[in-house]
């Protein structure tokens, strides 16, 4: 498969899998965070999938398009491991649903960044939050979903917190 096939596919798991994701938690109150702004395609699809939530987004640094950044007050910038474990107190609500793009190309340190997170991230979920992840997590409180139809199995990964 070619790159540019590979990165197709995983772009599309990664729209299905969120757009299954906001229906899913639709009826339910919360906000939403993205681990990962990048070029700030995943959070601008997010708000005009959920335009009256909350997203707080979380990247080391901020190189988006600049009509694909959130204000001040949702964009927490720094290192996952030191901001994702304060980030409550500057949220207005807890979230009810995350998506963690934090694959960083190197297999090994992009899971051992989730195993790192799974410590700090459940306290920012509500009960019953879906997270939405591009790498795989093995929390004890996290019920493994599937993915919606045409998502490959292990291309992206769906939990409920529990």
């Amino acid at each position: 498969m070619s790159r540019l096939d590979s990165f197709i596919r995983r772009v599309s798991a990664q729209r299905d899998c969120l757009n299954y994701a906001a229906e899913l938690i639709k009826d339910y109150p919360g906000s939403v965070l993205e681990l990962g702004l990048g070029n700030g395609r995943t959070f601008d699809h997010l708000r005009s999938l959920m335009p009256t939530r909350d997203i707080y987004v979380f990247d080391r640094h901020v190189k988006a398009h600049p009509d694909c950044i959130p204000d001040n007050d949702h964009m927490i910038v720094g290192d996952f491991l030191e901001t994702v474990p304060s980030a409550l107190e500057k949220m207005i609500s807890k979230a009810v649903l995350a998506h963690c793009d934090i694959g960083s190309g190197d297999k090994a340190a992009s899971v051992a960044l989730a195993k790192a997170l799974g410590t700090s991230l459940p306290k920012l979920l509500t009960p019953g939050a879906i997270i939405v992840s591009d790498q795989p997590f093995n929390m004890d409180n996290w019920q493994t979903l599937p993915l919606p139809e045409g998502v490959a199995e292990g291309r992206y990964h769906l939990y409920r917190q529990i």
